[in-house]
């Protein structure tokens, strides 16, 4: 639920901006200038919370930011004009990256070895599949509501987040653990995280393949449904078979690393091979006029290898920086989603 909060956020509304664009009376350009907006808040909200979230504990962080992200739903549901609604959805951006970067802290916080590349699958699974639903749920939830209820439907699950987090979910950084000698202050964790060249390599590895992913995700509404003329269900339906890539994907990852004790930097090697090979399949194909399921195919592999890569590059990343999991966190997830 937490890792998902940042995802739906960020996708949920994109079957809706052929809507947006007609009820708004403005460009394709200037609706995904929102999306953008949403991801800069998305990334410069886990620079915050992470770090804070190692000084005080991971709950508080979590409920206020989710508190915030709530009014931002409301302001976003309410917007008269694009400006409003891109400074509405900056704002969202930023209260929703509480619950990705503190869900990948509090599973550091409980885990390591082998239970770590577990849990981490988990999480990589959701944080895969959740941008691929997002719009699958919004194309359904647009039959029975206007663009506007979308984002009441967001500011409801934060809601739900800010109970959960506060009935069911205990504090996973005890005061005790928050003061480790050389970890103490903000400058401190930062040097250790960003200190440690593997963490930088892997962040950057992680940061082009959601690049890739993003980049389809924020020109997809417009492809399928105006260049290719799918209705808005269907472009729904689209997603949900590409979303079995990504499951493919983060499955088969986590088997090889858990159950047969394949490392994960050989599983980068071959995903990074994989990706680059199927993105020149895509531009190809194109050109060559070879229409929807020239793009369809190898635009399934290419999400499935995106899937592929996720739980290694946690993995990775976080194995080392137990005493700065949520700063460690926070990086990793401001590399993917800064530079997408």
């Amino acid at each position: 639920m937490l890792t998902a909060l940042g995802p739906f956020t960020i996708d949920l509304y994109l079957p809706a901006f052929p809507t947006l664009e007609s009820d708004l009376g403005v460009s394709p350009a200037a609706i995904q200038l929102t999306l953008t907006g949403t991801m800069i808040g998305f990334g410069f909200g886990q620079l915050v919370v992470g770090p804070w979230s190692d000084k005080v504990g991971r709950k508080l962080p979590l409920i206020l930011a989710t508190a915030f992200h709530i009014l931002a739903c409301i302001g976003a549901a309410l917007s008269t004009d694009i400006v409003w609604l891109g400074v509405f959805r900056v704002l969202q951006g930023f209260g929703a990256a509480a619950g990705a970067v503190v869900a990948l802290a509090m599973v550091r916080d409980l885990f390591g070895g082998k239970p770590l590349v577990k849990m981490l699958s988990r999480l990589a699974l959701v944080s895969g599949l959740a941008p691929v639903l997002a719009p699958v749920i919004g194309s359904q939830l647009l039959l029975v509501m206007p663009w506007r209820g979308i984002f009441w439907v967001l500011a409801a699950y934060g809601a739900v987040v800010i109970l959960a987090v506060t009935f069911f979910i205990v504090e996973t950084l005890p005061k005790t653990e928050r003061h480790v000698r050389g970890h103490n202050t903000l400058g401190q964790r930062y040097r250790a995280v960003l200190g440690d060249r593997t963490f930088v390599g892997v962040a950057i590895i992680g940061a082009m393949t959601f690049t890739g992913l993003f980049s389809y995700l924020s020109a997809s509404p417009f492809l399928f449904q105006q260049v290719y003329d799918l209705s808005a269900q269907q472009y729904g339906i689209l997603f949900a078979v590409n979303s079995l890539g990504i499951v493919t994907g983060v499955q088969l990852s986590s088997r090889l690393m858990h159950r047969l004790n394949i490392g994960p930097q050989w599983i980068l090697s071959v995903s990074t091979v994989v990706l680059l090979v199927t993105a020149l399949a895509i531009m190809v194909l194109d050109i060559a006029g070879a229409g929807l399921w020239g793009t369809l195919v190898p635009l399934w592999f290419f999400i499935a290898a995106c899937g592929f890569t996720l739980p290694s590059v946690q993995v990775i990343a976080l194995n080392g920086h137990g005493h700065e999991a949520g700063t460690a966190a926070s990086l990793l997830g401001a590399a993917n989603f800064g530079v997408a």
